[in-house]
């Protein structure tokens, strides 16, 4: 099957162009990265905060506030 011709560039990227495609893409891959280790950080935090809560509950050292 035959690509529409829409689809199609007109003329060939330039070597500046195809630089600076790979240079956003790495900046974007970069900003994407960091927010995912933001993102497993917290979650693995939160997890820790929560496996706390639940030992120290289940030991009955304590209980956590109630909320209303």
């Amino acid at each position: 099957m035959k690509a529409p011709d829409w689809f199609k560039r007109s003329e060939p990227r330039s070597k500046e162009e195809k630089q600076a495609r790979k240079a956003i893409k790495e900046a974007d891959a970069r900003v994407a990265m960091a927010e995912h280790e933001k993102a497993a950080e917290a979650f693995a935090n939160n997890r820790e905060r929560m496996k706390a809560l639940r030992l120290a509950r289940e030991a009955g050292e304590g209980t956590p506030p109630k909320r209303d």
